[in-house]
């Protein structure tokens, strides 16, 4: 049986616990962001981290991805 990925069916997934250690450590840089392939969103993080939205919202981000479910390669649709 072939592993089921979402990769095969939606542009922006990422490694569950990689999207979410990135997020809460780095959520304010949105390195979370560039590794979901969210180049443009993660670039407006880097714009705006020095005012900590960007931080804030990566801490919400990184709790909200860690109750997705996963496909059976441990990605996430982000």
């Amino acid at each position: 049986m072939q592993p089921v990925s979402y990769a095969a069916t939606h542009r922006h997934t990422c490694n569950k616990a990689l999207y979410v250690a990135m997020a809460l450590l780095f959520g304010s840089l949105g390195v979370h962001k560039f590794c979901a392939g969210r180049v443009w969103m993660g670039l407006l993080y880097v714009l705006f981290c020095w005012t900590g939205i960007p931080g804030i919202v990566g801490i919400i981000e990184g709790i909200w991805a860690a109750f997705k479910p996963t496909d059976s390669l441990g990605a996430i649709i982000v």
